[in-house]
């Protein structure tokens, strides 16, 4: 079981690392005066520091080698 979730570490560790973020567009409702919005689609980025990608992968590591000594 802690193999698995070393694996899962290391796999997300990873991503973070070659992705840093991601992007999406949000849909808002600036203004509305009578029975007519305006509305404008606004991106957002959401980041992921490098810390968190290095320090998920050798947390993985660690709980890979753990898993191995114990099972």
């Amino acid at each position: 079981m802690i193999s698995t979730v070393g694996i899962i570490l290391i796999i997300l560790g990873i991503v973070t690392l070659g992705y840093q973020g991601f992007t999406y567009t949000k849909h808002e409702k600036v203004a509305q005066i009578g029975d007519v919005q305006i509305s404008a689609d606004t991106q957002k980025t959401v980041y992921f520091p490098p810390l968190l990608g290095g320090l998920s992968l050798v947390a993985g590591l660690v709980l890979v080698v753990l898993g191995r000594r114990n099972g």
